[in-house]
């Protein structure tokens, strides 16, 4: 499929909007990031450590002949948070949306689950999306308004049971979205994607069982993710505080 923007024909409402993406360098991210450049948008791309995925995305996502610029951050810093967001502000001009993908995954008995595991998860899974969206927000007023959306997950709607820590985050997420939506609006919009299985490689045993039993009867794909956000960055700001599963209806079984 040819890139819109090569045949002078970008789709309406994301020509030209920045949009930072949240570990938008790999996996689902760099997707995301990639479809939004397809859109016509001026991509941000945030990395902490994936510096040289972030680089390659960053070329891929140009705009007007420039890569899209990278923003490192340790996103459970608050302070880290905020001086790239004061970053963006300044090398951008504005800011029109945000794409909370940014995530930690582990995998515990909730018996052996310590303070330190429970604190690795949650302060990027729940309190950097948080600051994320504040400082965004605080940037978008700026400029008129703009879109929010969270990527929580299926963990977030389905209790997985070693993972009773990262399904308490993703959740957060799901309530924070709701309430940041009545919070910010009307000019902000805050609104969240629920990703099913999207696998990056081979399958363990247990993700090929939840496929087994995804009604689409097959994984997802980062792109499909990305079709979703873009549908939330476009939307009216009478579509809010909506929560979208992109699982292939397992969150229904």
């Amino acid at each position: 499929m040819a890139n819109p923007r090569s045949e002078g024909t970008v789709p309406p409402g994301l020509a030209g909007k920045v949009v930072l993406v949240t570990g938008g360098g790999k996996r689902v991210g760099r997707g995301i990031a990639l479809r939004l450049a397809a859109e016509g948008a001026r991509v941000a791309i945030h990395y902490n450590s994936s510096e040289a995925e972030a680089l390659q995305t960053a070329a891929e996502c140009a705009f007007e002949g420039q890569p899209a610029p990278i923003f490192r951050a340790e996103l459970q810093s608050v302070a880290a948070i905020s001086r790239m967001f004061d970053e963006i502000g300044e090398r951008c001009g504005r800011l029109d949306g945000l794409v909370n993908n940014a995530a930690r995954f582990t995998r515990f008995d909730p018996l052996d689950i310590t303070e330190a595991d429970w604190d690795f998860i949650h302060s990027v899974n729940l309190k950097a999306v948080f600051f994320c969206c504040q400082n965004a927000a605080r940037l978008m007023r700026k400029s008129g308004g703009g879109r929010i959306v969270n990527i929580s997950s299926l963990g977030g709607i389905r209790p997985w049971a070693e993972h009773a820590h990262y399904c308490a985050s993703k959740a957060g997420v799901i309530m924070l979205t709701r309430s940041l939506a009545k919070a910010f609006a009307p000019d902000i919009t805050v609104n969240s994607v629920a990703p099913g299985v999207i696998p990056f490689g081979d399958l363990d045993a247990r993700a090929a069982s939840m496929v087994r039993n995804t009604p689409a009867a097959r994984a997802g794909t980062a792109a499909e993710i990305a079709d979703a956000v873009v549908y939330f960055l476009r939307a009216s700001s009478f579509v809010t505080g909506q929560i979208l599963a992109v699982d292939g209806g397992l969150s229904q079984r």
